[in-house]
């Protein structure tokens, strides 16, 4: 586990051990204010496709599949690989936590872009 990378709901209060916050997912998140949401940036370009957003569903059963499908975006895309390595330059020098929005913690696109960076920070 790489320490200076943090996963956390959005709607959960923001602390200053977050460090730099970082939004990924391409919509943004319902009830929630610009305020509230006390961001530092907003990557949306390094989101899954809207069709594979939709296509998940944010269904368990589909998971697997649709973790499949968004690390080959991850790779293969010139923009979702450029926002990587942004992510990793500011993973390297602070503290950052991914912010998504949705009610399931465990599969979701977030905890996906998460294990991606591991990999690449611990090569």
């Amino acid at each position: 586990m790489i320490e200076n990378l943090a996963l956390k709901r959005i709607y959960e209060p923001a602390s200053e051990e977050d460090g730099k916050r970082i939004l990924v997912d391409r919509i943004w998140p319902r009830g929630i204010s610009k305020d509230k949401a006390q961001l530092d940036l907003w990557m949306k370009e390094i989101a899954p496709s809207t069709e594979l957003r939709k296509e998940f569903n944010h269904k368990p059963e589909r998971f697997e599949e649709f973790k499949e499908q968004y690390i080959k975006e991850l790779q293969e895309d010139d923009e979702k690989r450029l926002a990587i390595e942004e992510l990793l330059r500011m993973i390297e020098k602070e503290k950052v936590t991914l912010l998504f929005g949705a009610k399931d913690e465990m599969h979701n696109q977030a905890v996906v872009l998460k294990e991606v960076l591991e990999r690449e920070l611990e090569q």
